[in-house]
């Protein structure tokens, strides 16, 4: 396929075969991201998905690399097509991954059948480059191998980070993968094929060119179709029709609408695939939430997470409460509650309010620099199925939490549902004692959710080791779903789903990722 002599000896060969190592690097490492990332999105559960992709390719690049041997005596025309066939799996990876998922329902098998094949591609360069790198200049096996490396490194750590600062936030992750698939088809075929014209015979350059330009012609159809194909395959995900999608650097958010028989639609809003709220019922959750918490000293509230300013909403309804800061990661989703009609009109355009402070941080990180104190605090995070959700369920949230409090202030936690998930639920009643609080769990149901459960806590020291008790102001609002009747009733929990054995949640072990995977997954 190509001839052995060496390149004649010059720098610029050299330079453009080690900066083709650094583009493909880069390459190679965003294509493991958005795998990673697609599965956090679509699955959940980032550790898993991140383990499987990054053993299953570590395994497949050391089968790769045996896999090359063979092949070094035609070098530069294997090195083309390799990047080649890398260029295509890699660059379309996201777009086949979605596909699968939303039409078939199949997402693990296929992620490990294309972390393998990428993988497998990945390993095979590093072979080939060596061979290629020698034969522009003779060199000791030891420093080659490390001239070879760090530029290796270095174009994995550039990948790295444009993946999150550069590519999702310009293309996305479709349109992302597609592009960095044509820069990797360029960058290992156009300059291998240059630098090595020579070697290979005429056919030979005119059959891999052609299959550049297929390469580059199927990935820029892919790229022209992606935002149709998308927006289908993502309607086939959801029930009802999908009104707005957008997919931030923290998460998708979606929110879709139906019509419903009283004429006010059911609107419904679904982050990474899991539903937040139900317009027709959420009110039954939002009331639960906010209402018992605010039974005593409010005049100033926090809300930790509640970006759709539902929980917003409720506490808003109390004239003498006075300030009210709100602290959600996402700036995307406090921008849709403030400025998406359907969802400002449903939170009663509370983000608006003069009394609202919106401050768009991480809760951990905030609290802990905060030298605020509140009298009540509203904690509405989504359920804990990821790592970074679990943090915010730990030992060491909550110890900040109960420093933001004031003396005999109340705290309410969204606990998760005791009928699916029981275990989960008494871990954060578990965690929250460890972290000092009296609890009193209740539980209501919200058609759209099933049973949901909350936590009311406050201070064990300050309430004398006694539960808090589970009441409504004096002055509370009217409510559509709440009175002191249902709240005596939601302290009662069946047999089967009453307290646990079960251990509290901390950083180093967040037992209620564990609980929520398992039981979940029994569903």
């Amino acid at each position: 396929m190509d001839a052995q002599p060496p390149v004649a000896t010059s720098r610029l060969p050299r330079f453009l075969l080690l900066f083709a190592v650094f583009l493909c690097a880069a390459c190679g490492l965003v294509y493991e991201l958005a795998l990673t990332a697609l599965g956090s999105y679509l699955i959940g559960n980032s550790v898993l998905q991140t383990s499987i992709v990054l053993s299953v390719m570590v395994f497949a690049m050391g089968v790769g690399s045996l896999a090359a041997k063979p092949l070094r005596r035609r070098a530069a025309g294997a090195f083309a097509l390799v990047e080649g066939l890398l260029a295509l799996v890699g660059g379309l990876s996201v777009l086949i991954l979605y596909i699968a998922y939303a039409w078939l329902r199949i997402y693990t098998p296929g992620v490990v059948v294309i972390a393998f094949v990428v993988g497998v591609l990945i390993g095979a360069e590093i072979p080939l480059l060596m061979t290629l790198l020698q034969r522009i200049r003779k060199q000791e096996a030891g420093s080659a191998v490390a001239d070879m490396f760090a530029v290796d490194y270095i174009g994995a750590l550039i990948g790295g980070l444009c993946f999150p600062l550069l590519l999702l936030p310009t293309f996305g992750q479709i349109k992302g993968a597609l592009v960095v698939g044509c820069v990797n088809a360029l960058a290992g075929m156009v300059v291998v094929l240059w630098i090595f014209r020579r070697q290979l015979r005429r056919v030979v350059q005119t059959g891999l060119l052609a299959g550049m330009a297929a390469v580059l012609a199927v990935l820029g159809g892919a790229y022209a179709l992606a935002d149709d194909i998308e927006v289908t395959a993502r309607q086939q995900l959801y029930r009802d029709p999908v009104v707005h999608a957008e997919r931030t650097p923290y998460q998708q958010i979606v929110v879709t609408e139906s019509p419903t028989l009283s004429g006010d639609g059911d609107m419904r809003l679904f982050l990474n695939g899991d539903l937040q709220f139900s317009s027709v019922d959420e009110y039954r959750y939002h009331e639960a939430l906010v209402h018992p918490a605010l039974s005593g000293k409010r005049s100033s509230v926090l809300v930790l997470g509640g970006g759709d300013a539902l929980a917003l909403r409720e506490v808003l309804r109390y004239d003498d409460v006075e300030k009210v800061t709100l602290v959600d990661l996402d700036r995307a989703m406090t921008r849709l509650a403030r400025d998406f009609e359907p969802l400002r009109h449903l939170n009663d355009g509370s983000l608006s309010d003069p009394r609202v402070t919106a401050v768009n941080a991480d809760a951990f990180n905030w609290l802990r620099d905060t030298r605020q104190r509140f009298d009540a605090i509203v904690i509405d995070f989504p359920d804990p199925d990821t790592a970074a959700l679990a943090k915010l369920y730990s030992v060491e949230f909550y110890s900040l939490v109960s420093r933001a409090l004031a003396p005999h202030g109340n705290l309410v936690v969204q606990g998760g549902s005791p009928f699916f998930a029981p275990k989960t639920f008494w871990a954060v009643d578990e965690t929250l004692k460890a972290a000092g609080f009296a609890t009193t769990p209740y539980n209501v149901d919200v058609p759209s959710f099933g049973n949901w459960g909350f936590l009311l806590a406050r201070p064990a020291a300050e309430a004398h080791g006694e539960a808090p008790e589970l009441r409504l102001a004096p002055d509370a609002p009217e409510l559509r779903f709440l009175d002191e009747a249902v709240l005596r009733a939601s302290e009662v929990f069946p047999v089967d789903r009453r307290s646990r054995d079960v251990r509290p949640s901390t950083l180093m072990d967040p037992t209620v990722l564990e609980y929520q995977r398992h039981e979940w997954n029994a569903y």
